[in-house]
C-alpha cells in the first residue's frame, strides 16, 4: 500500500532523474551569452547617510544613518546605469548594536559584546528580521525592507544578502522565528562541551569573562557596562578560540556554531560518496533526502529558504572555508532547488579548498583575494611584476569563472587609499585587469566609482577602511548622493571623470561576449622579443565568435610608454587573420584607433599608452 509520504519520496525521486538527465544540469557550470555579471556592493548603513559630522564613536542622533528608504528608484536607477545587474545590501540582518529598541520589542544589546557602536554586520541576533537602524520605522522594519526588494527588482537588478553560518551574536535571540522554528542552543545540552545536535560548542562549569583589554564605546558611560557579560557556560568563540576569556583580537562578540565537527576536527555527520564533485546540485539534494543532519545545519537551511521566499535573489556567505562543504552541499542544492539561478557567494581564502567548495559544496562564485587581488595590490605597491598574472590564470582556468573579482569591499582597504593604490587613478588599471582578464563576476564596493579612500576616524577600527562598526559618512559617496538627488552634483570634475570611467567600463563589460570567451596572455611573448615593452605593461587577447579585443594596461603612474605591440602567430591562427591591415577601436576612452597590421601570420601593431592608462581595442 502506497501512503501520501511515499508519494512524495517517488515525486522527487522522478524529479531528480529527469532533471539529471537534461543536457546543462549544473546552471552554475553554465557562462551567460552575453556580458559579465557586475555586484555592487553597498554598505546599507552608510549609502543614505546625509550627516556630515563624522564625530569619533558618534551616536545615530550625532553623525547619523542612512535608511532602506533612501534606496530611492531614482538611486537605483544609477546604480543600474554604472553597469551593475546584482546589488548586494552589506549589513541587512538584525545584528547587536549599541542602541534602546526596547520600545520595540528588542533587547538591550551589553557593549562589551558589542565592536563599535553601530555594530558587526556579521554578529547576527536574529535571522528573521532585519537591522531596526535601518527603518524609518523600526516597528515596520521588515516590511520596509520588503518594499526595498521590490524597488530593486523594479530597478532591474537582482538582491543579494549576508547569512553567516560559522557564528553568530552572542546575545542572539530569535523572536521573529516562523512557526515550528525553535531559536539557536534551545535544546543544547550545555553539561558538555561537544554534541552533535547541539547548536553551540561550550565550556562546561565555566562563566564568560570580557577580554583584558576591552574598553566598550572608547570608554563612554553605558548602564550596561559593568565588566560583565551574563553566559554560562561559556561557548567558543566564532573564530574558534575555546578559551573562556578571548582575546581581544579574538571574534568575541561571536559564538561558533555547532556543525557537527567534534573538537578533534572529525566530522560526526554523513559524508559525500567518491565522484560527487561531477553531480549536479539536483543529484546532490537528492543525496541528503532522509539523511539524519545535525540540528544547525536545518535551522540555517530554515533561513536561507526564509529568505529567498522573500525574492533574495542570492546571498554572500561569510568565512564560508570555517563551516563543512558537506553542509554547503545540503544547503545549497535546497536554494538551487527553489531558485536555480540564485547566486551564491563564498568567502574562501584557501586556494587548496577552492574546488572543494565549488564542485562538492556547489557555490557558484569564491572570492578570488589571495590569487588576483593580492597580486594586482603587490604590483601597484611595486612588490612584483605584472608578469604574474599569467600563471595564476593559468593555474586556474578550470574554475575561473567561480573566482569574483574585487578590489574594495568592507573588509579590505579602500583601492584609493594610501595603503592601497595611493589615488583613484592609479587605481584604473587594476579595475581593467580585473573587469577584463577572466569570465568571471566583477565586484566594486559603492563610493569606490568616485574615489573614496577610507579617511575617516569613525571608532572602533582603524582608518583606510571605511567602518563597519560605527556611524559615519562617506565624503566622496555623500558628494555623489548630494542630498538624496544622486545626481553627482556636489563632485569634483576629476570625481565625475572617475565615475564615468567606471560607467564605461562595467557597461562595456555586461555586454561584451568576448570577455564571456577565451583568453591568452601575449605578455611572454613581447617581454620576450620587445625591449621598448616596459616591465610595468601587461597584454592579453579575449575573444569569442563575434567580438575579437586586444587589452593594454599600464601600471606605471609616471611613465609613457611607446612600443610595437607583437600577436603571436597562434592567436591571428585562432582568429583566421589574413595578411593585411585590420582597424583597431579603443572600447574604453574611444580616443583613439590603431592598424593591426598582419604580415606572414604574425601581427603587430603601435602603442603609445600614458601612465596609468589602458586600452580595449576591438577589431573591427
Amino acid at each position: 500500500m502506497i501512503n501520501k509520504k511515499n508519494i512524495a519520496v517517488i515525486v522527487v525521486f522522478v524529479f531528480v532523474v529527469i532533471s539529471c538527465k537534461t543536457k546543462h544540469i549544473d546552471i552554475k557550470d553554465k557562462k551567460p551569452d552575453q556580458g559579465k555579471i557586475v555586484v555592487y556592493q553597498v554598505f546599507a548603513r552608510l549609502f543614505g547617510n546625509k550627516n556630515t559630522t563624522n564625530k569619533p564613536w558618534g551616536t545615530i542622533e550625532e553623525n547619523g544613518v542612512g535608511k532602506f528608504s533612501d534606496f530611492t528608484d531614482k538611486a537605483l536607477d544609477e546604480i543600474k546605469d554604472l553597469g551593475v545587474n546584482y546589488i548586494w545590501y552589506t549589513g541587512v540582518p538584525h545584528h547587536a548594536l549599541v542602541r534602546d529598541y526596547t520600545a520595540y520589542g528588542i533587547s538591550n544589546d551589553d557593549p562589551e559584546a558589542v565592536k563599535g557602536r553601530a555594530g558587526s554586520p556579521y554578529a547576527v541576533k536574529d535571522y528573521y528580521n532585519v537591522n531596526p537602524d535601518l527603518a524609518v520605522n523600526p516597528a515596520n522594519r521588515l516590511q520596509e525592507f520588503e518594499a526595498l526588494i521590490s524597488r530593486t527588482h523594479k530597478a532591474g537588478l537582482k538582491v543579494i544578502i549576508d547569512i553567516v553560518p560559522n557564528h553568530i551574536a552572542r546575545k542572539y535571540e530569535g523572536k521573529n522565528n516562523p512557526d515550528g522554528v525553535k531559536d539557536f542552543g534551545i535544546d543544547d545540552d550545555v553539561s558538555v562541551e561537544y554534541s552533535r545536535n547541539n547548536n553551540f560548542y561550550y565550556i562546561p562549569k565555566t562563566p564568560f569573562q570580557i577580554p583584558e583589554d576591552d574598553i566598550p564605546l572608547n570608554g563612554a558611560k553605558n548602564p550596561l557596562v559593568d565588566g560583565f557579560f551574563d553566559e554560562n557556560p561559556a561557548k567558543w568563540t566564532g573564530n574558534g578560540s575555546r578559551k573562556a576569556k578571548p582575546d581581544q583580537n579574538d571574534w568575541y562578540e561571536t559564538v561558533k556554531v555547532n556543525y557537527g565537527i567534534r573538537p578533534d576536527g572529525s566530522k560526526d555527520f554523513p559524508e559525500l560518496p567518491a565522484g560527487f564533485e561531477q553531480k549536479s546540485y539536483q543529484e546532490h539534494f537528492a543525496f541528503w533526502q532522509n539523511k539524519d543532519v545535525p540540528d544547525s545545519w536545518k535551522k540555517f537551511k530554515s533561513i536561507a529558504l526564509y529568505w529567498t521566499a522573500k525574492g533574495i535573489d542570492g546571498f554572500r556567505y561569510d568565512m564560508a572555508e570555517m563551516v563543512p562543504y558537506e553542509f554547503w552541499s545540503y544547503m545549497n542544492s535546497s536554494i538551487k532547488m527553489k531558485n536555480p539561478d540564485a547566486f551564491l557567494l563564498a568567502e574562501v581564502y584557501n586556494p587548496k579548498e577552492y574546488r572543494n567548495y565549488i564542485h562538492l559544496g556547489k557555490m557558484d562564485y569564491l572570492y578570488d583575494k589571495v590569487e588576483t587581488y593580492d597580486k594586482l595590490k603587490d604590483i601597484i605597491r611595486g612588490k612584483s611584476s605584472p608578469d604574474g598574472l599569467s600563471d595564476i590564470q593559468k593555474g586556474m582556468s578550470d574554475i575561473e569563472h567561480h573566482m569574483l573579482h574585487f578590489l574594495d569591499n568592507h573588509d579590505e582597504q579602500r583601492l584609493a587609499s594610501p595603503e592601497f593604490a595611493g589615488t583613484p587613478e592609479r587605481g584604473k588599471p587594476l579595475m581593467v585587469i580585473s573587469t577584463t582578464i577572466s569570465t568571471s563576476p566583477t565586484m566594486i564596493y559603492f563610493g569606490q566609482e568616485v574615489g573614496e579612500a577610507g579617511n575617516e576616524n569613525a571608532g572602533f577600527g582603524t582608518r583606510s577602511r571605511t567602518s563597519i562598526f560605527d556611524y559615519i559618512g562617506v565624503p566622496n559617496h555623500q558628494r555623489w548622493m548630494n542630498d538624496g538627488r544622486f545626481d553627482g552634483g556636489k563632485l569634483s570634475d576629476s570625481e565625475k571623470s572617475l565615475r564615468n570611467f567606471y560607467k564605461r567600463l562595467l557597461n562595456f563589460s555586461i555586454t561584451s561576449s568576448a570577455l564571456m570567451g577565451e583568453f591568452q596572455e601575449i605578455q611572454s611573448v613581447n617581454r620576450l622579443n620587445n625591449q621598448d615593452y616596459d616591465p610595468s605593461i601587461y597584454s592579453f587577447v579575449r575573444w569569442s565568435d563575434n567580438q575579437k579585443l586586444i587589452i593594454v594596461v599600464n601600471f606605471s603612474s609616471e611613465k609613457t610608454s611607446e612600443f610595437n605591440l607583437k600577436i603571436p602567430s597562434d592567436v591571428v591562427s585562432k582568429w583566421n587573420l589574413k595578411d593585411r591591415e585590420y582597424k583597431l577601436t579603443d572600447q574604453l576612452y574611444e580616443k583613439n584607433s590603431v592598424q593591426l597590421k598582419i604580415d606572414k601570420g604574425e601581427g603587430v601593431m603601435k602603442v603609445n599608452i600614458l601612465p596609468s592608462e589602458s586600452f580595449i581595442y576591438e577589431l573591427k
